[in-house]
């Protein structure tokens, strides 16, 4: 028999997969969204943590962009 899941497949480099995997990792067991971890650059997710995953990543990127100084 074959069991079939609807899920998005996120293709990225390893920080970034790290840093979704860290993001599912801290959430409680009911909330995880991470199906399957494929390999270090492709994650397997639910499709309804596709806006929460988005505007995570731009907060993380905000945070961690260097601005030369005026």
């Amino acid at each position: 028999m074959v069991n079939a899941t609807r899920g998005l497949l996120i293709s990225c480099d390893i920080p970034m997969a790290q840093f979704i995997i860290s993001m599912n990792n801290s959430k409680p067991s009911n909330q995880k969204f991470i199906i399957h971890v494929l390999d270090d650059t492709h994650l397997f997710v639910q499709p309804h943590a596709t806006e929460m995953i988005r505007i995570a990543i731009a907060e993380f990127r905000e945070a961690n962009t260097y601005e030369k100084p005026a």
